[in-house]
């Protein structure tokens, strides 16, 4: 009974395998680079721009914090031996809540540079999106696919022609401003 099924079944296998090939000689088909793309289109680095600038304060103010933690335990270490318990004690703990407060500014920035990043990116991967399905349906892709290919060859790859085209745009969008 199994041997009379797998003949069927490997029959319409095999149809369906030559169908598809037949069929795939027509398709164009494009691959895209979107890390390229991010890394290297002016709407990526001028987004990562506005991010370090927007953070650049805060960045500095986190940083300063580090420093005058850092000079206040050597203060504290170079007076250990001259303090009373009592005084000991009590810059150990300011010592310890001043390490915490800036333990939770640092968690703080990180947390808000990356909803940020996230924010940013998310807005510029739609972007290039769009930018990529127009240029698909304008040079008459059939399919175009980007991660998760194990290989592309240099012949399919339109990444350098979507960047192209970004870079227009952008250009022509910072002039209309």
């Amino acid at each position: 009974m199994f041997r009379m099924l797998k003949v069927p079944v490997f029959i319409l296998i095999g149809s369906l395998v030559t169908a598809g090939m037949a069929q795939a000689d027509g398709v164009k088909v494009g691959f895209v680079n979107i890390s390229r793309l991010i890394s290297e289109s002016p709407q990526g680095t001028t987004a990562m721009e506005q991010l370090q600038e927007e953070f650049a304060p805060r960045q500095r103010e986190v940083i300063a914090l580090q420093a005058e933690m850092q000079e206040k335990q050597e203060q504290i270490k170079r007076d250990l031996e001259v303090m009373g318990p009592e005084e000991r004690r009590n810059a150990e703990r300011d010592l310890r809540r001043d390490e915490r407060e800036l333990a939770r500014s640092q968690q703080e920035f990180q947390e808000d540079i990356n909803l940020r990043r996230n924010e940013a990116l998310g807005k510029l991967q739609r972007d290039l999106l769009r930018e990529v399905q127009g240029f698909a349906a304008s040079q008459g892709y059939d399919l175009v696919v980007s991660d998760g290919v194990l290989y592309a060859s240099t012949a399919i790859d339109i990444t350098e022609q979507v960047l192209a085209g970004l870079k227009a745009s952008f250009t022509k969008s910072s002039s209309d401003n």
